[in-house]
């Protein structure tokens, strides 16, 4: 009989364990949504940070070995020629 009587005040003493605090996983569960959708609003918030701060990128000067290629391929003759 006491085996019983243990099994039941096991049984209402997990009962009142999971009542009182919070699933672990749901915890889980929220922290790594939170964190990720900090990441994703503060990727966001950089990118339109540095679209309004940071200028354009200058383009790579063009030869002008190539300048004079293009040219010839228009058939603009290049100068001094």
């Amino acid at each position: 009989m006491s085996e019983d009587f243990d099994f039941a005040d096991k049984g209402k003493a997990m009962k009142d364990a999971e009542a009182k605090g919070f699933n672990p996983g749901l915890i889980v569960l929220l922290l790594v949504v939170g964190l990720l959708l900090v990441f994703l609003v503060g990727n966001y918030v950089l990118y339109i940070y540095a679209q309004k701060t940071v200028p354009p990128r200058k383009k790579k000067p063009v030869s002008k070995k190539k300048m004079k290629r293009e040219r010839l391929k228009q058939g603009v003759s290049a100068p001094g020629e």
